[in-house]
């Protein structure tokens, strides 16, 4: 499967200066916050396949106006093209508003969720905003990646964390691994090419 994965900032060719075409080939978008709803409803409208997302910490407003024709996982492992993929989104608390979590509340969302990945035999992708601590986050207190991440990696092995939050910009790297997961920054736009478990 071919995947395009977006956060933090709109890109203009996808969108201001979007052409017909551009996004042909992707099947799958996944969104890993802190992007306009208007953004995502038209990207699923101009590709015409499923998109995924999970909230920035910058998303307060997709309770009230949330993104049209899209599907947020937040919490919760779904299936698409045999692909099993979950969302946990929101960054570490740093200022008190809306999808921010502490380590402990974090990893109770992960607890809530093992029966889930053992029910669909595990997940191949964690689609997150935040990163795991030390593992593409960066040093400000705001942008601190969720040490409750890793254990859950050790125990889940899927084939990529998804994240988003920290800006490339900041000098972190596109993508690192950890334990065997490929964790990925999708800041801007990133094409990722991913098979299910079970693909021919």
């Amino acid at each position: 499967m071919k995947i395009l994965l977006i956060s933090d900032e709109e890109d203009p060719a996808l969108w201001d200066y979007y052409r017909p075409g551009r996004l042909a080939g992707y099947d799958l978008i996944l969104s890993a916050g802190d992007l306009k709803a208007e953004y995502l409803s038209f990207l699923v409208t101009m590709a015409n396949v499923p998109v995924l997302y999970v909230h920035g910490n910058h998303n307060g407003s997709y309770d009230r106006f949330p993104p049209e024709g899209c599907d947020c996982v937040e919490d919760k492992l779904v299936t698409v093209n045999g692909l099993r993929i979950l969302g946990l989104g929101g960054c570490a608390v740093y200022s008190g508003e809306k999808h921010q979590y502490t380590e402990r509340q974090m990893a109770r969302r992960i607890r809530r969720l093992n029966r889930a990945v053992r029910k669909a035999g595990g997940v191949d992708i964690v689609l997150t905003h935040c990163p795991p601590k030390g593992y593409g986050d960066a040093d400000d207190y705001a942008h601190r990646g969720f040490e409750a991440f890793l254990p859950m990696l050790d125990k889940w092995k899927p084939k990529a964390l998804v994240h988003g939050h920290v800006h490339l910009r900041y000098g972190v790297p596109r993508e690192c691994s950890y334990s065997g997961t490929r964790i990925i920054n999708a800041s801007g736009r990133y094409a990722l090419e991913l098979e299910p478990e079970n693909a021919e």
